[in-house]
């Protein structure tokens, strides 16, 4: 139940400071948050309803593909350029395999795979949040560079536009 805070911290510091008619925000932060009541459930019914073993792990899958495919198939629909459903290379100039419909897959199984992986983090010794910070710093650079047009040149890596707007979520993240 200690995600609760966390959670209300990321949620308040994101719709305080980032853009709001960004999609990008819009999506992590509701994917964040719906992924945090799926937490939430599994607590509650741990500790309320004294259930040791909470919600059950079909219907924890059950939910997290509901809610990680609606957000792959959302962002495949409403990007606005081919950039956006393409797998850049790093390293290699100009290396890129366009997805096509192959994003919503490869979507799906990074939001469910890495929910899973910070899961699987926090049950083996409840310290989830140093990967965490990591991952969320280091992410939270690259989108501000990709959504910044003179460093994406400066670094041949595409431009996105809106990206960067990203970097608040990230920072709320951090310091949550």
């Amino acid at each position: 139940m200690g995600g609760a805070l966390i959670l209300s911290s990321i949620g308040v510091s994101t719709l305080l400071w980032a853009d709001l008619h960004n999609r990008y925000v819009w999506t992590v932060l509701l994917v964040t948050l719906l992924f945090g009541a799926i937490g939430w459930v599994d607590d509650y019914r741990k500790v309320i309803e004294k259930n040791s073993k909470g919600l059950p792990s079909r219907w924890k899958y059950f939910w997290q593909s509901v809610f990680g495919l609606a957000a792959a198939i959302f962002l495949y629909t409403t990007a606005p350029s081919a950039v956006e459903t393409t797998l850049i290379i790093p390293m290699l100039k100009d290396a890129s395999i366009p997805l096509g419909i192959g994003f919503v897959v490869l979507t799906y199984f990074v939001i469910v795979g890495s929910s899973n992986a910070v899961n699987l983090t926090d049950g083996l010794d409840g310290l989830a949040i140093m990967p965490t910070v990591m991952v969320g710093g280091a992410l939270g650079i690259f989108c501000y560079l990709s959504g910044n047009v003179k460093f994406a040149e400066y670094l041949l890596i595409p431009y996105v536009p809106g990206a960067g707007e990203l970097i608040v979520f990230c920072g709320a993240l951090i310091g949550a």
